[in-house]
């Protein structure tokens, strides 16, 4: 009896921790749950699968450590894992290297493209790169974080985020063209967005 009520008292300290902790990244989940679902249903079930493994495995985080970056790489392996489930997935040697050769020059990006731009030219980006780009420039993880999430070297995130901001940048000047903005106008006006210092 006396250890029912010491598991149900280290049940219910695990559960406080997790909603200080935890439930009030949902809204950042949940961003990065429709990247990776692009459906409102099947994110908000994602959210929900990720939050449930995060409680069950809660005794394994570190407190004080970077919670949304331990959730988001749950949410990964979730996703993950469902995608094998429904597909039988085969993987090329390297992709990113045949995408590579198509890279033409890296043009400048003009200020005066609007947020809206911005997001289109981002789904323009293929999936490989653009999950980096979103997990560095927009959640702002470090290499080391996305490394752990997308089971990938470091070194592989860096060139991934290199070569995604190259092709962010070649979309990004086709709209300004559209608009009539030249490409001298703003050339030493690079986007913040695809000018961060390295992460560490």
């Amino acid at each position: 009896m006396i250890r029912s009520l010491k598991r149900k008292t280290e049940e219910e300290k695990r559960w406080e921790n997790f909603e200080r902790e935890a439930m009030p990244l949902s809204p950042d989940l949940f961003r990065v749950a429709m990247y990776l679902k692009r459906d409102r249903d099947l994110a908000e079930d994602l959210l929900q699968e990720t939050m449930m493994q995060g409680l069950k495995s809660f005794h394994r985080y570190e407190t004080g450590t970077n919670c949304k970056a331990w959730l988001t790489t749950i949410m990964y392996n979730t996703h993950y894992k469902q995608l094998r489930k429904q597909t039988n997935m085969k993987l090329v040697a390297d992709p990113e290297d045949r995408i590579a050769q198509t890279l033409a020059f890296e043009p400048s990006i003009p200020q005066k493209l609007t947020d809206e731009d911005v997001i289109e030219a981002v789904k323009k980006v293929p999936s490989l790169f653009r999950e980096v780009i979103l997990l560095c420039d927009v959640e702002d993880f470090s290499y080391k974080e996305i490394s752990a999430m997308l089971e990938i070297p470091i070194g592989t995130v860096m060139s991934r985020l290199h070569r995604g901001r190259k092709l962010l940048r070649g979309e990004l000047a086709i709209i300004a063209r559209d608009y009539g903005i030249g490409e001298d106008a703003d050339r030493d006006n690079v986007a913040m967005f695809t000018s961060k210092g390295g992460k560490s």
